[in-house]
This record gives structure tokens, C-alpha cells and sequence, in this order.
């Protein structure tokens, strides 16, 4: 089992930025993905960002070049910069991790809200 606990949410201002950081405790040596996943009211849930170890972060539709993904696997934790951020960027985000012998593990997300 993995545990995961995000940080980081909070009320921003568009065009403003935040750091969301996620830590993995338990069984992490079965990690070999972690990312983030978002979901808004009343939509579904979806992919923002993963990494994968030794390989190319994924990103989702439209978020690169405003988000970068990046892991700090001394420290078993995985961070979301966002930058530049819009209204529609509006949804709670959570942390997501999964490895071949691991079954995927979700955090219990930490809000993010874009508004002036």
C-alpha cells in the first residue's frame, strides 16, 4: 500500500501561480508513476500531468508550457508548478500513483480556485 498526501492548494488570483507538492509513504519502492489528475464540478476527472521513472512527463491537452511536473525521488514526493493560471484551472487536484505490482493510489486532493 502507498499512501499519498497533497499540499499546496489555496484561492489564486488568474495568471498567478502555485506549487502543489505530493508526498508517498508506505510500499514506495512499487512506485513507478506519479502525477496528477484534476476534477472540476460537475466534470470528470482528468489527466494533468504524470512522470514516469527515466521517462518523458505526460501532460494534458492544452497544459503544457503552463504546468511542469517534477519529482524528487530522494524525497518520495512529486510537484505540480503551475503557472499562468485560468478560471477554468478551477477544480481539486489530485495526486495519483501506480507501479506494475502496485494497485493505483489517489490522495484525497487539495482544492485549487482561480479567481479575482
Amino acid at each position: 500500500q502507498v499512501q499519498l498526501v497533497e499540499s499546496g492548494g489555496g484561492l489564486v488570483q488568474p495568471g498567478g501561480s502555485l506549487r502543489l507538492s505530493c508526498a508517498a509513504a508506505g510500499n514506495i519502492v512499487t512506485i513507478d508513476v506519479m502525477g496528477w489528475y484534476r476534477q472540476a464540478p460537475g466534470k470528470l476527472r482528468e489527466l494533468v500531468a504524470l512522470s514516469a521513472q527515466g521517462g518523458t512527463p505526460i501532460y494534458g491537452s492544452s497544459l503544457e508550457g503552463r504546468f511542469t511536473i517534477a519529482r524528487d525521488n530522494a524525497k518520495n514526493t512529486v510537484f505540480l508548478q503551475m503557472n499562468s493560471l485560468k478560471a477554468d484551472d478551477t477544480a481539486v487536484y489530485y495526486c495519483y500513483a501506480a507501479g506494475t505490482y502496485l494497485t493505483p493510489a489517489w490522495g484525497k486532493g487539495t482544492q485549487v480556485t482561480v479567481s479575482s
